[in-house]
C-alpha cells in the first residue's frame, strides 16, 4: 500500500521504517527539511536500537523516502498515518493543538477518498473534531479518521511496533476496518477493533494505570522502609496472588517520568474537572509520583549532613537505557539540585557527550563509570544500563568509611553484597 506517515520523529521514525520494512511504500512527511536530510541519510532523529539500520535498508530498497512537501508526499497517498509526538510543558501539559493544527494543514492537498489514521497522544474528542473540521472545510471529499494509540517505549520501539501483543484500532465503518486490516496485516492479526472514542480512551486507561501502579508500588516501598521490610520480597508476594499476576507493573524503584504516562493522566483531569466529575483515585497518581521523584534527595540528605563540596558520581543522564533523550529525565533534574547543593559531579553515559548548557565546571563527564569513583563520596545509579551490572566492586573501596551507593532501578548485586558498602535502593535502606 502507499502510506505516507506524518510527522517524522521517534514515534514516526519507527513506524515509517517498520511499515517499509513489511513492504508498503513508504513516504515520510516532515517540514523540517534538517530532520528530511538527515532522515534521507539512514539517520533518526532520536536514537534507537537498530532504527537507522532499518530506515538504510528502506531507504536502499526504494519501499522509504522523506520529503518537506506535503503536495510530493500526499499524491495518490491511500492512507495517512499521523505520528507527530505530542509536545508537553514542564507540567505535563500536552499542545494537542499543535498536532491537531498539523493535520489540518494537510486536508487541502488530499485526494478525494482518504483514510486518515492518528496516533499521536490526544485527548478524548479530538477526533471528533478532526472530522467536523473536515466536512466544514472540504465537504466535497469523502475523509475518514481513525485512532490507533501508539504504544512504543524508547529503547524497544522496533521490537514492540513490529511483533505487538496486539493493536487497538478505532474506526467509524467497515470499510475503514478492511483498508486498515490490509495495512497493518503484514505487522500482526492480533488487532482489537473498537470505536474511535474508545480507542481515544483506551490510550488514557491505559498509562493511568500503568502510572497508579508505579505510584502504588513505590508507596509500598515507602512504608517497608519505614518498618524494615524489603519491597522486592513484598513485591514477590503481589505478583504470585492469581488476582494480581506476575507480569503486574509493581517493581519498586524511580518515579516515572518522560511526560507519556503524565501526559494522558493530565487528559483525564481536564475531561473530568471540566464535566464537574471528581475522580480522587486518578487525581492522586501525579502527586504520588512527584513526591517519590524526592526519594534519591532524600537518602543524600540522610546520610550526608551537608553536600558542600561532597563529589557525587552519577551513572546514567538518559531519561531510560537504550535511548539519548535528556528531557524530563529524573537524573539531570538530580544534577541540578546537586548543584543548587553546591556539590561537585561526576558523570558517565554511554550515550551522552555533551552535558546541559549551564552546568559549568562543577560537572564532569568521564569517560568510563570507574572514572566517575575515583574521588566520589558517594555514587547514584540513575539508568539502567546494562553495563553498570558489569562493573568490578572493588573500584567503590577507596574510602575507609561506607560507601553510599543509591539505587533506584538498576540493582547490582555485586555491589550490593559487599560490607564496605551502604547500598540503597526503593523498598529497602540496606
Amino acid at each position: 500500500m502507499r502510506v505516507c506517515v506524518f510527522g517524522i520523529w521517534h514515534l514516526g521514525s519507527v513506524i515509517a521504517a517498520g511499515l517499509a520494512a513489511r513492504g508498503h511504500d513508504v513516504t515520510g512527511l516532515e517540514y523540517d527539511n534538517n530532520i528530511v536530510q538527515s532522515l534521507k541519510s539512514g539517520s533518526a532523529p532520536v536514537f534507537e536500537p537498530g532504527l537507522d539500520e532499518l530506515l538504510k535498508t528502506g531507504l536502499a530498497q526504494r519501499h522509504l523516502s522523506f520529503t518537506s512537501s506535503a503536495k510530493d508526499a500526499l499524491k495518490d497517498t491511500e492512507i495517512i498515518w499521523v505520528t507527530f509526538d505530542t509536545p508537553v510543558d514542564d507540567d505535563d501539559r500536552a499542545n494537542a493543538c499543535y498536532v491537531i493544527d498539523q493535520v489540518k494543514s494537510i486536508i487541502p492537498y488530499l485526494g478525494t477518498s482518504v483514510l486518515i489514521l492518528l496516533s499521536s497522544q490526544l485527548p478524548s474528542g479530538s477526533i471528533q473534531k478532526l472530522e467536523v473540521f473536515a466536512k466544514e472545510s472540504v465537504p466535497n471529499k469523502d475523509l475518514s479518521f481513525a485512532y490507533s494509540p501508539e504504544n512504543l517505549r524508547l529503547g524497544d520501539a522496533l521490537n514492540v511496533f513490529l511483533n505487538p501483543d496486539r493493536m487497538i484500532v478505532g474506526v467509524r465503518t467497515s470499510q475503514d476496518q478492511r483498508q486498515l486490516e490490509n495495512l497493518l496485516k503484514p505487522i500482526s492479526n492480533k488487532i482489537i477493533w473498537m470505536s474511535v472514542e474508545s480507542a481515544e480512551m483506551t490510550k488514557h486507561a491505559i498509562n493511568a494505570f500503568l502510572g497508579m501502579s508505579v505510584a502504588f508500588a513505590n508507596e509500598i516501598a515507602s512504608v517497608c522502609e519505614l518498618v524494615g521490610a524489603n519491597a522486592r520480597e513484598v513485591e514477590q508476594g503481589l505478583k504470585t496472588d492469581k488476582r494480581i499476576g506476575p507480569r503486574a507493573y509493581l517493581s519498586p524503584g524511580s518515579a516515572f517520568s518522560g511526560g507519556t504516562l503524565a501526559r494522558d493522566l493530565v487528559f483525564l483531569d481536564q475531561i473530568t474537572t471540566k464535566n464537574r466529575l471528581n475522580t480522587p483515585l486518578l487525581s492522586s497518581i501525579l502527586m504520588s509520583n512527584d513526591e517519590h521523584k524526592k526519594w534519591v534527595q532524600r537518602r543524600l540528605n540522610e546520610y550526608f549532613p551537608s553536600l558542600l563540596n561532597k563529589k557525587i558520581a552519577i551513572w546514567g543522564l538518559t531519561y531510560k537505557p537504550d535511548t539519548n533523550t535528556l528531557r524530563r529525565s529524573l537524573a539531570i533534574d538530580l544534577c541540578n539540585w546537586l548543584l543548587d547543593n553546591k556539590a561537585q559531579i561526576f558523570v558517565h553515559d554511554p550515550v551522552v557527550d555533551e552535558l546541559p548548557e549551564g552546568w559549568g565546571k562543577d560537572v564532569i563527564i568521564c569517560n568510563s563509570p570507574e572514572e566517575t569513583l575515583s574521588e566520589a563520596d558517594g555514587l547514584v545509579i540513575c539508568t539502567e544500563w546494562a553495563l553498570y551490572k558489569k562493573i568490578r566492586p572493588e573500584l567503590c573501596l577507596h574510602s575507609c568509611s561506607k560507601f553510599l551507593v543509591v539505587d533506584a532501578n538498576c540493582f547490582v548485586p555485586q555491589l550490593a553484597q559487599l560490607r564496605a558498602v551502604q547500598y540503597q535502593t526503593v523498598g529497602n535502606k540496606g
